[in-house]
Order: structure tokens, then sequence, then C-alpha cells
């Protein structure tokens, strides 16, 4: 499977790592306690930042439903408001990339890294956007950078895509060793799942590629992408009834498919 086909699945699972929510950025002061800077609460929150996070609000919402360019309308107005504003950065990013504007996607997760290099969401997106463009070295020192920070939540959404991204590297076994991290910290994650199990088919530990996949397809989350690596497991093991039984969901649920097409025509190799 592509990158570019990777990129599309994991869309439909993604999470969107944004701050929407929290007053202020992250980080930032108002006072001092004991000598210590006091983390800014909503009652610190300057005006100018309490209208941009309402706009951003609204942003992310529009982005969700697929309306873009009415995000991007709704996060100029915040960053007028406010131009210091890393979070309506990193969204600007998310809606460029949509747009399939890359230039415009990387000067803004650029932007809001600069703003706050302590956000891992920001990380995680400029990295995501530079390994698409296949832009490795970068793009897994990123990933890197987002996993590092202590109080970042997504860390095994940000090693999934670090091992994704390391395999089309050509560096097989660093990211076999990220996706087994991201597994350990959620393992109900399909696409980490069928990443992992992919890996490991390739190299040939068959036992434990079939242990990933059979997880996956046992669930309600399986795809053409998944069985089709399920048959070849099962059949690189010689369990043909389990191969079979996956390929009759392959014709019966994604028929049209072009892993059902492989399969039909016995391109097991591919």
């Amino acid at each position: 499977m592509s990158l570019v086909r990777n990129a599309i699945w994991l869309s439909a699972c993604w999470v969107v790592v944004l701050l929407a929510g929290c007053a202020g950025t992250p980080g930032a002061s108002s006072g001092t306690a004991g000598g210590r800077p006091e983390i800014m609460t909503e009652s610190d929150e300057p005006d100018s930042r309490r209208r941009a996070r309402i706009r951003l609000e609204l942003a992310a919402n529009y982005f969700q439903q697929g309306q873009t360019n009415v995000a991007l309308d709704e996060l100029k107005q915040a960053l007028a408001t406010d131009p210091t504003y890393a979070d309506a950065y990193n969204l600007r990013g998310l809606v460029y990339m949509r747009m399939n504007d890359n230039a415009l996607a990387e000067d803004s997760f650029r932007r809001a890294v600069t703003l706050n290099p302590r956000d891992g969401g920001a990380l995680h997106n400029y990295g995501w956007l530079l390994c698409q463009q296949k832009r490795y070295s970068e793009s897994i020192a990123l990933f890197g950078r987002a996993v590092a920070i202590p109080q970042y939540a997504d860390q095994a959404k940000t090693l999934m895509a670090q091992g994704i991204c390391q395999i089309s590297a050509g560096q097989a076994a660093e990211g076999e060793r990220s996706l087994s991290q991201s597994y350990e910290l959620d393992a109900g994650n399909p696409i980490t799942g069928y990443h992992l199990s992919r890996a490991l088919f390739q190299r040939g530990d068959l036992t434990r590629a079939q242990f990933y996949i059979r997880r996956v397809n046992n669930s309600d989350l399986a795809r053409a992408e998944t069985l089709w690596l399920g048959i070849k497991v099962e059949r690189s093991l010689g369990n043909r009834e389990a191969m079979l039984q996956l390929a009759d969901q392959l014709k019966k649920r994604f028929g049209q498919s072009s892993e059902a097409a492989a399969y039909a025509r016995g391109a097991f190799n591919e």
C-alpha cells in the first residue's frame, strides 16, 4: 500500500490534535508563585485571545464538517484578532493540507511550532505533512520532538505516524519498533495493528503478523486492506480455511476494491 493510500485510510480514523478548547497559549504565564511562573487560566485570558479562541472553535467545527472555506475565513479573523495564536496556525495548516496547498500548510505549521515549540499536536501535523512529501528525516525529527514532550497526550498516534514514515524511508527495524511502542500505548488502534502486522509479515515473522492482523479483522474496523493482508498471512502459514473465510468477507464487503481484484487473479505478491 502506497503512502498516499495510507493517508487516505488514516484520514478516516485520524484524531486531529487541536487545543481549541484551551484558554491562552499553553505554557503562558500570568505572574509568579514562589518564583515560578503560574499557568494562565481563563480569568487571565486577554480579550483579544478570548475573541480569537471563539473564532478558532467555530473554525474547528466547520473543518470537521468539511466546510474548509468557511473554516479558513474564521481562522483569518482569529489571526487578525490575535496574530500570536499558535493553535490557529495549527488548524490553518490542517485546512491547507485538506486543500492540497502544501506550501501554505507548511508555513502555517512552522509558525505554530515557532510560537509554541512544545505543541505536540502541531509538531505531529507538521511531521505528517513532511512525511507525505517524502522529507523523511525532517518528518521523523519532528515526531521525535513531539513524543519527547512529557505532557503530550497523543504519543501513541505520533509513534504510529513515525513508524509508517520510517518504513517508507527504508528504516524497517526502526519503523517496527515505533509501531510496537505505539501498540503498547493504544492496542485498539486498527491502523497501528495493520501496519505492525504488515511490517512483521514483510520480514517473515508470520505468527506475530497473524496475531495483530487477526485482532483487526475480528473487529468492526476491518477494511479491504486489512482483509487482504490477513489473507496473505494465513496463506503463508498454510491456513487455507482461515484464508478462504477472509476472502469471502473481502468479496462480499469490498467486492469492487483493488484488493478483491488482486485476490481474484491470485496476485499474492502485490
